[in-house]
């Protein structure tokens, strides 16, 4: 089953919308299911924050061995993982603020790697890519807070949205791409493919930001799909109320062929976890790959 027939079905049988994009890299192939609409970037939004810090570390801008010395507060940035949970004051070289800021999605570690970058940068760094439309409206704690704002709820505390009326929720700026972090499809798969072909980017800082992707610790959504052991992923996921995201590069390792995929679902359910939409990833960008594979 084609790339549109499994979306066809998929959207049916679990009432999503998929919004999707792949290609080979090195190829001219590419599909894709509403590959240019605007999307709700969620934490894919770190993408473009980790291009830009790799970028200032390799131009010698930033430190990478730099330790930053942070203080424990859970509600500076909320989060579920890494430092926006921790109880205890931690100190972390640069690095690995960018590491955890992808890995684990670490909130709190991505609105430290901003404020060191400038969101601006980030921005400017986007446009010089060739990239319009992937923009970052504000940090983590500027999306989160808003989201609580909308839906009446304070800013320190959990944000749990499962009292919240639908209507309000889906009312939110955070969850409207023209108000929050936004990108397409298309546009993150060209992005990855300029991480990995080194276009208009500097080596080193391609070289790494390869290495930090590749160490995502989840594997439920792109890779759930390519269970194969043959193939390596890397990728980053987004989460928030209604959307479900992964945008990666899946690899083939014995043939050395590789494509950049990039799903991002709006939901009906408005539940803070929904299986059915992270096994849809899966199964969508395994069906991007394998006609692309198959051309």
């Amino acid at each position: 089953m084609g790339l549109q027939q499994t979306v066809d079905a998929l959207e049916g049988r679990w009432g999503i919308t998929a919004f999707v994009h792949a290609a080979e890299i090195g190829g001219d192939r590419e599909v894709g299911v509403r590959a240019d609409d605007a999307v709700v970037a969620a934490s894919v939004c770190k993408v473009p924050v980790l291009v830009e810090a790799c970028s200032q570390v390799a131009a010698g801008e930033i430190d990478a061995t730099r330790r930053v010395d942070l203080a424990a507060d859970a509600f500076v940035v909320p989060g579920p993982t890494g430092i926006s949970v921790f109880l205890d004051p931690v100190s972390l070289s640069f690095r690995d603020l960018c590491l955890s800021m992808m890995s684990v999605s670490d909130n709190r570690a991505t609105d430290v790697v901003i404020d060191a970058v400038g969101l601006d940068r980030v921005n400017a760094t986007m446009r010089a890519l060739e990239l319009p439309g992937t923009v970052l409206e504000g940090d983590c704690a500027a999306l989160l807070g808003s989201l609580a704002d909308d839906v009446g709820m304070p800013r320190d505390g959990d944000l749990d949205v499962a009292t919240v009326d639908e209507d309000v929720l889906r009312a939110a700026a955070a969850l409207d791409p023209a108000r929050t972090n936004r990108t397409t499809p298309r546009e993150s798969t060209l992005l990855l493919d300029r991480i990995w072909t080194e276009r208009g980017l500097a080596p080193a800082a391609c070289t790494e930001a390869r290495r930090i992707l590749g160490m995502q610790a989840w594997s439920h959504r792109l890779r759930a799909g390519f269970p194969d052991d043959g193939i390596r992923v890397s990728g980053k996921t987004g989460t928030l109320p209604t959307v479900r995201n992964e945008v990666g590069v899946v690899e083939d390792l014995a043939s050395g062929r590789a494509w950049t995929v990039a799903v991002f679902l709006r939901l009906r359910s408005t539940a803070s976890v929904v299986p059915s939409a992270d096994r849809a990833i899966g199964e969508i960008a395994a069906a991007a790959v394998a006609e692309l594979r198959d051309a």
